[in-house]
């Protein structure tokens, strides 16, 4: 039986073409929200899930954070998708029939430098898989979307200009989860993400990550979000290098948890092979 990987969007959003790229073996299974991709996986009706968690040029996904820590679910393993956008269209039209472009809100200041020298306007649609299916639908020559080559592939739409977007380093990281951790050392290179909350002390931020400073390990992403309503509740989302059952991850997570009145790893999994 094929093991199934649930991803928030339709069929050729970028969170499948992460599916493709990353977990090519697996049935991808699109849901409408990333507390459904979640909740598929928590139920049984997939093995996996790809949720993006942040994103070169718009920084942090919203709502990712927040759901991590309550999920029940383990990260597994981590993928970077570049993000290249195409300018799609029905078969038989060309760039010069093209004057309405539609993709995400997010995706069209990306490429306004193309649109802009080729006089198209950029229309706001629900998601880029959702424009290229519309687009499909519709049968326009005079409308196109921008969206992934994978979308085209599955809309049967053709690429008309490829790579269009202004900045050549989009890049979007995503991370699997699974139901089960995972805990064993998978590569020399490992990573270990956690959420905290410190303890209403004087310094106590600082404290607490000083063990990973004085121990030599890593860190590669620490951010801040409130929790529970609340400007003096904040939780803090954390990437390290290492494995928690290294000598010196083991002595800083010890360190961080006399400060915290809240610790939960979420994950350790091998860091992805562009980080080197």
């Amino acid at each position: 039986m094929t093991a199934r990987i649930a991803f928030q969007g339709e069929p050729g959003a970028y969170s499948h073409q992460a599916i493709h790229d990353a977990r090519p073996g697996f049935e991808a299974l699109p849901c409408a929200t990333f507390e459904d991709a979640i909740e598929a996986v928590r139920s049984g009706a997939a093995d996996q899930a790809m949720l993006p968690v942040e994103n070169t040029t718009y920084g942090r996904v919203a709502d990712i954070h927040r759901l991590l820590p309550e999920s029940g679910l383990h990260i597994v393993d981590e993928a970077f998708v570049r993000v290249h956008i195409n300018l799609l269209a029905v078969p038989g039209a060309q760039l010069s029939d093209i004057t309405e472009a539609h993709s995400h809100l997010v995706l069209l200041p990306q490429c306004a430098r193309f649109l802009r020298e080729n006089g198209i306007a950029g229309r706001v649609s629900p998601d880029n898989a959702r424009a290229a299916r519309d687009v499909a639908a519709w049968g326009d020559k005079s409308k196109a979307a921008l969206a992934s080559e994978l979308a085209g592939e599955i809309y049967g739409l053709e690429v008309l200009a490829r790579h269009i977007e202004d900045h050549d380093t989009n890049t979007t990281r995503f991370l699997v989860m699974s139901r089960t951790p995972d805990l064993t050392r998978r590569a020399d290179h490992m990573m270990t993400t956690f959420v905290f909350r410190v303890r209403n002390i004087p310094a106590a931020l600082y404290k607490a990550m000083g063990g990973f400073a004085t121990n030599g390990v890593n860190m590669t992403k620490l951010e801040s979000y409130m929790v529970d309503g609340s400007f003096t509740a904040t939780q803090f989302y954390a990437d390290i290098e290492g494995h928690p059952e290294d000598a010196n991850v083991k002595l800083a997570l010890e360190e961080l948890e006399y400060f915290t009145s809240y610790l939960k790893v979420l994950g350790t999994y091998p860091a992805a092979s562009v980080r080197d």
